[in-house]
């Protein structure tokens, strides 16, 4: 959590990788892959005539770093009430889901306080979608091991 306010308290420009990105990758050779991508995102058509190769890439590391940070906060909370708790397994995941989500209105709110950001109710849902991935992992691991313990 303290990770991904730290994240959210910048300002665009301080996170913006386009700089770093064309001066060490060759974005050229992204450019046919990245070419067959389009869709529509917070009423904004995304792809690389829009954006730039640059823009293109650098949205969909943004968009998966959101799925990936609130993945692993629905995995660490899951574990944190695993160690901590007498719960049974729908009572930790249901409660790590709710905080997960929680959490990722506030982040979004957070947001809306800090200079040159934005908050959108899709971002809430693309980690809300991140958690519940985890929250898939968790009990695809649990079943996993009932199996093989037998």
């Amino acid at each position: 959590m303290g990770m991904i306010f730290y994240f959210s308290s910048q300002p665009y420009e301080q996170q913006d990788l386009r700089p770093t990105m064309n001066l060490y990758i060759n974005l050229d050779l992204l450019k046919p892959v990245l070419s067959l991508i389009e869709f529509t995102y917070y009423g904004e058509t995304i792809n690389i005539e829009n954006r730039g190769v640059d823009g293109m890439l650098e949205f969909l590391i943004r968009k998966a770093a959101h799925l990936t940070v609130f993945f692993l906060l629905m995995v660490t909370t899951f574990l944190a009430f695993h160690h901590n708790t007498g719960w049974g397994l729908k009572g930790k995941l249901i409660a790590s889901y709710i905080i997960t989500v929680l959490y990722a209105c506030f982040d979004e709110y957070h947001q809306s306080l800090t200079p040159n950001r934005t908050p959108y109710a899709g971002d809430v849902v693309l980690d809300s979608v991140g958690g519940l991935i985890g929250g898939c992992v968790i009990l695809l691991l649990f079943f996993r091991k009932r199996i093989f313990k037998r």
